[in-house]
């Protein structure tokens, strides 16, 4: 496998920028997610890579080799990319073995021990190989997507959001075997997705894209926990965001005294923390209002409302939990992220869908 690096990537659709200067570098046999909301350019930064879109401006390397850009152009079919697209698309007048099979060449493609192979490593059992693509699951079907694009041993992966046409068992059920099957294969892949959980759990890197640009580039643990700024915590899980005071390496906020994840200079700031890290007590602490429980089964989300008027989240064990109206003291576990008071403001309740999956403090 090989790695890609791409470099001043610059693209407009007509009069409309799309990437406006992306640096990325996706080490050899890893995998990097690109996240990000709709019309971020995620998508085109991926055709771009595949070879099915030119850059107005940058290259794109993959295995040290220029294959976009700098006046060149390797046409898509000689890159040597497996790409799986958001249906599968796989050829339906075809069997499981015959879509498996297609990019092998000719003196391989009746090789059944190969295809066998192959079916095993994305998780699915031999005795489908004689089927036609709608006689299988939405989750099989993408499996086999994912099998055929591996079965010339591709120098990348690309995967276009795989996933999204998937109901939510199906879709972490397959995502799990996909990334088996990557990691199995020592492949290099780049997986484009606008879901959170999806990213921070499959990827070795994840690459924020916003407006066109790469926001932040980190491992899942790093973005989580020390985003770039408000708009990355705030997209990548769910955030509470608070005024505060700093001071002497702490901070003062509606919350109580708390400490802090990193430097910052004394005065105004703006602090992050995740629901996860209010917990309700019965001892001293901010009291606050229940506004909402939603209930998921091994955790919860509270709303809760603060003297102020402020609501956030708090996510906690699905056990014992308050009725709505009740009143309950809030603490602080672990420190806070702090951010210039100038900041842009961030809602302080999570601008993603809170959903069971979705990643606590990783």
């Amino acid at each position: 496998m090989s790695a890609l690096t791409v470099t001043g990537l610059v693209k407009s659709h007509g009069r409309t920028p799309v990437l406006t200067g992306v640096d990325l570098h996706v080490p050899s046999g890893t995998t990097t997610a690109l996240l990000g909301p709709s019309g971020c350019g995620k998508t085109t930064l991926l055709r771009i890579v595949a070879g099915f879109d030119d850059p107005d401006a940058g290259t794109v390397e993959l295995g040290g080799r220029v294959v976009a850009g700098a006046g060149r152009g390797v046409p898509a079919r000689s890159r040597g990319i497996g790409f799986v697209p958001q249906e599968g698309g796989l050829f339906p007048h075809l069997s499981v073995a015959g879509n498996v099979a297609f990019g092998l060449p000719r003196r391989l493609r009746r090789d059944r021990t190969r295809v066998a192979g192959l079916l095993a490593l994305v998780g699915l059992d031999a005795a489908l190989a004689d089927r036609v693509p709608h006689q299988l699951s939405g989750g099989q079907q993408q499996r086999v997507a994912l099998a055929r694009a591996l079965a010339p041993e591709p120098s990348l992966v690309l995967l276009d959001e795989p996933f999204s046409s998937l109901d939510a068992a199906l879709r972490e059920d397959t995502r799990r075997a996909v990334a088996d099957a990557l990691r199995a294969t020592g492949a290099t892949a780049v997986l484009v997705t606008h879901d959170q959980a999806e990213a921070l759990s499959t990827a070795d890197q994840v690459a924020v894209v916003r407006g066109g640009r790469l926001a932040q580039l980190a491992d899942p643990r790093t973005l989580y926990s020390r985003p770039a700024d408000l708009e990355v915590a705030a997209f990548v899980g769910e955030a509470v965001v608070l005024d505060g005071e700093a001071a002497g390496g702490r901070v003062t906020s509606e919350l109580g005294e708390l400490s802090l994840g990193r430097p910052c200079a004394d005065g105004p700031v703006r602090v992050l923390l995740r629901p996860e890290q209010l917990r309700l007590s019965g001892g001293p602490g901010t009291r606050a209002r229940v506004r909402g429980v939603d209930f998921y089964g091994h955790d919860a989300r509270i709303e809760l409302e603060l003297p102020s008027g402020l609501r956030v989240s708090a996510r906690t064990e699905g056990g014992d939990l308050p009725s709505e109206g009740a009143e309950v003291t809030v603490v602080v576990a672990g420190p806070a992220v702090p951010f210039p008071a100038a900041a842009p403001t961030v809602p302080p309740v999570a601008t993603a869908p809170a959903r069971p999956g979705v990643p606590t403090a990783t």
